[in-house]
């Protein structure tokens, strides 16, 4: 009952911000929050480190950013368009990778997840390049609904993040879910328990990438661009950082996390234009080095202060009190 509180409280917090904030910041956040929660069930839940999930990410991206521009698909199936090209990749991705486990499978998805960034860097017909995929329209969804209004676009977003996060919390606790839970405990025994492990391993890698796809297609629809940024491998590891900060293997935890590092990373890059505007342009090259410097520091923070991110800890220490 507590956690339906909560939930509803966020919810309740969440239809009302675009009215007293800047709804496209709000949606980035909420995208963002998506995607750590997709990584979130693949590392919190199965105990799988991948350290390429930006690929999912910018290919759903740009599968959408074509679908909408180029091939002239409504708003849905161009973000359809995108999960399923995140999920395809997820697919060849996973069937490769679960073939080792630890460092060895995090380095095979870091491996493959480059060679889809250097993809996205040779086939400038499809992203641009360098460049980007510039002015993807917002369209209209189902046929009706403009979607070039923010305010309008923010509650679609919300509506699918909300769905997209309702998926993964009846997934962590569906019978699925509680395989998941075992093979990240105790995967030997899970094997002498008669369950296929590596099915189990690829069905989560693949709806972990479906369900990061959903949020970079949404990203892209929102900007109405797509960048080389996100299949870079430093989006990557900004995702994991989210889940740690927020708590690995813990519902809310990227959710906070999310919200937390963009956060962050809009006000340093206000401070920076800020100081630019006043000083020159060395303040403004620097402000890169900046906004690394800072997450780092917070990272480093979390892992001596909160082991368990900062919702495992809250957590954590009402479970204490509760005992006593």
């Amino acid at each position: 009952m507590d956690k339906r509180i909560g939930y509803g409280i966020a919810l309740a917090v969440a239809l009302a911000a675009p009215f007293v904030g800047y709804p496209v910041f709000l949606m980035k956040l909420l995208c963002f929050a998506l995607f750590a929660s997709a990584f979130n069930l693949l590392i919190g839940f199965t105990g799988l480190l991948s350290f390429g999930h930006a690929a999912f990410f910018g290919t759903a991206g740009y599968v959408a950013g074509n679908a909408l521009k180029t091939w002239g698909l409504p708003s849905e199936l161009g973000v359809l368009a995108g999960v399923a090209g995140a999920a395809l990749v997820g697919v060849v991705m996973g069937a490769l990778a679960i073939r080792r486990s630890g460092i060895y499978f995090s380095m095979i998805t870091l491996a493959l997840a480059q060679m889809v960034y250097f993809g996205g860097l040779r086939f400038t017909g499809l992203t641009g390049g360098e460049d980007g995929l510039q002015g993807v329209p917002r369209g209209r969804l189902l046929g009706t609904v403009d979607l070039s209004s923010d305010l309008v676009l923010y509650f679609v977003v919300l509506a699918i993040a909300v769905a997209g996060f309702a998926l993964i919390v009846r997934t962590v606790h569906s019978p699925f879910g509680q395989v998941l839970k075992a093979i990240k405990e105790n995967e030997p025994r899970a094997i002498s328990l008669g369950y296929d492990v590596d099915r189990y391993k690829l069905m989560a890698f693949v709806l972990s990438a479906a369900l990061a796809g959903l949020a970079g297609a949404l990203k892209t629809v929102v900007l109405g661009f797509e960048t080389l940024t996100d299949v870079h491998w430093t989006m990557s590891g900004l995702v994991i950082l989210m889940t740690l900060v927020g708590g690995m293997g813990t519902l809310a935890g990227p959710l906070l996390g999310a919200i937390i590092i963009i956060a962050l990373e809009n006000k340093l890059g206000d401070f920076g234009t800020m100081v630019a505007g006043s000083t020159g342009i060395l303040w403004f090259n620097k402000l890169g080095e900046a906004v690394s410097m800072v997450t780092g520091l917070i990272f480093i923070a979390c892992v001596l202060l909160f082991r368990r991110g900062i919702v495992g800890e809250i957590v954590a220490v009402l479970g204490r009190k509760r005992t006593t």
